[in-house]
């Protein structure tokens, strides 16, 4: 764990809990051979897990004193946020960041490629797995 301050573990829940939501979209998707059949669903969890990534990082942030007016807008404002305040303690956070954008968000959510349920389950985990790291 990154945080040691209390406003880490309520980071967690709050995080958590997007991923929560994200499972529980899942759950509702159709199935056939290990495949999503229906790909709204998938594209709406895979966008509710990458939030949930960019909640720990935010919550992260709020606990080291950065407002909420100044916390990172955009990718690149999260990928800079992430060197300065996370990287330095652990360096394979920026990569598991980026991985996480280009699977969920990108593949997942913007162009609905993923459709592997083995592959989208691995990937809530990858996220479970950050959002631990962070918080």
């Amino acid at each position: 764990m990154v945080s040691g301050s209390d406003a880490g573990g309520q980071m967690a829940k709050e995080a958590l809990r997007y991923l929560r939501n994200a499972r529980e979209i899942l759950k509702a998707a159709p199935v056939e051979d290990d495949t999503y059949t229906d790909v709204k669903p998938v594209q709406e969890a895979c966008g509710t897990a990458y939030l949930a990534a960019l909640k720990a990082i935010d919550e992260f942030l709020m606990g080291r004193g950065v407002s909420e007016k100044e916390l990172p807008q955009s990718v690149e404002e999260y990928r800079k946020a992430i060197r300065k305040h996370l990287a330095v303690h652990n360096g394979k956070l920026a990569r598991d960041f980026e991985s996480l954008y280009n699977a969920l968000h990108i593949a997942g959510y913007y162009r609905g490629l993923l459709n592997n349920v083995n592959m989208v389950k691995d990937a809530l985990k990858v996220v479970e797995n950050f959002i631990r790291k962070v918080g």
